[in-house]
């Protein structure tokens, strides 16, 4: 994997589609127990660990937002899709960055 140009968005403008009501496909790949410390409401939740098993789950017709933590295991994630044929966006600085409270589900 090599990281080349992975197209990235900010959580500021995830945030932005959201508010906007914009269909917005999201894949959280954080581990199941990091669920706790919050989520946004509606993304769909494949642990990286088990994305390569399972990313028949995801449709590749679709933009698909990738969010971690930090950023760093959705970049990951990002690759690993775009080698499968996935259109994805990574959301830079992951939920550590996220500041909308009212899209933010604890």
């Amino acid at each position: 994997m090599s990281f080349n140009h992975l197209p990235s968005i900010t959580p500021e403008e995830v945030a932005d589609r959201l508010n906007q009501g914009q269909s917005v496909v999201m894949l959280d790949v954080r581990e199941a127990d990091e669920l706790s410390e919050g989520h946004i409401e509606g993304a769909q939740h494949i642990p990286l660990g088990q994305l390569v098993e399972r990313y028949k789950e995801l449709k590749a017709a679709e933009e698909i937002i990738v969010m971690c933590r930090s950023g760093n295991r959705s970049g990951v994630a990002c690759e690993l899709l775009t080698e499968k044929g996935f259109k994805v966006l990574n959301m830079s600085g992951g939920l550590s960055a996220w500041t909308d409270e009212s899209l933010f589900n604890k």
